[in-house]
């Protein structure tokens, strides 16, 4: 799928969200590594990261070319500051209505509207992809990305009190949410 648009975050400043392709490999790994050391409330830590810049490359590649998933990345000043992505549940009939939404922001960026950009723009290609809803998983703790959530329509269906695991802070329970997109 691609995108390409350019938003004027609440500092004034342009972001540029578009379609993370090959040749943003070295950026998008760095944004990754950095917003999961940066937080505790992203599914994998730094060192679980398997991808190399020539994986991560063939990767954005692959994904870029693929009709109902996308991963995007925010651009400002030319570093890439966020990404953000949707993929299909899974390809059976039953569930193939369904997609899995993921984001992550640059701390130095937080507050921006960074974040809103990037879930505005994968709900807006979810929908253009043809699901009925996105769904994501978030720490109950994490106040700020809830608001985000729920200021984008999504509501909480449920919670897994054994979500994570974390390293440092034991058991964190997470909340399910979901965004029924309209036909």
């Amino acid at each position: 799928m691609q995108y390409n648009k350019t938003v004027i975050l609440k500092t004034g400043e342009p972001c540029v969200i578009r379609t993370a392709t090959g040749a943003d490999a070295a950026g998008v790994l760095r944004c990754f590594l950095q917003t999961h050391e940066e937080t505790d409330n992203m599914l994998t830590y730094p060192d679980e990261c398997g991808m190399t810049e020539e994986s991560e490359r063939d990767f954005l590649d692959a994904r870029a070319a693929q009709p109902d998933g996308v991963e995007l990345c925010a651009v400002i000043d030319g570093e890439i500051v966020g990404t953000a992505g949707f993929d299909p549940i899974g390809r059976h009939e039953k569930i193939r209505h369904r997609a899995s939404f993921g984001i992550g922001v640059m701390r130095a960026y937080w507050g921006r509207g960074v974040g809103r950009a990037l879930t505005t723009a994968c709900v807006a290609l979810a929908k253009e992809a043809g699901f009925r809803q996105l769904e994501l998983d978030v720490v109950a703790d994490n106040a700020a990305a809830i608001a985000l959530y729920q200021s984008c329509g999504f509501v909480e269906y449920g919670r897994n009190p054994l979500g994570f695991q974390s390293r440092t802070k034991g058991d964190q329970p997470l909340l399910l949410m979901r965004l029924e997109l309209e036909a």
